[in-house]
């Protein structure tokens, strides 16, 4: 199967084989590339002050690593990408959250 680009906004990239989250690392915000057959779920999440809604870049419960997004605290839909075998997580939004919740369940990975 070919790596084609499935979704890509200013914030995440999706293709068949896998989801990169850009602005990631700090410092130089590089992007974070999470290969699907490394992911055990992704939930989406409705906006919250304890699930990231202000969370503009890194982490607040030391667990889940956000990358940068100036506006998430106006975004419908925050994801939570669960990884097999690791204990941390990341967190990332979406311009088109229905869009990407439409692939991410395609893809089986949806929780």
């Amino acid at each position: 199967m070919t790596n084609t680009m499935l979704y890509q906004d200013s914030l995440v990239e999706i293709s068949n084989e896998s989801i990169i989250l850009k602005n990631y690392y700090f410092p130089g915000f590089k992007e974070r590339i999470i290969a699907f057959n490394s992911i055990e779920k992704v939930e989406a999440k409705h906006p919250t002050i304890w699930n990231g809604k202000w969370r503009f870049f890194g982490t607040g419960d030391i667990r889940t690593w956000f990358p940068l997004d100036n506006a998430r605290n106006t975004r419908d839909t925050i994801f939570v990408i669960k990884l097999k075998k690791e204990w941390v997580r990341s967190g990332f939004t979406a311009e088109n959250s229905e869009a990407v919740q439409n692939i991410l369940r395609g893809k089986g990975v949806l929780a």
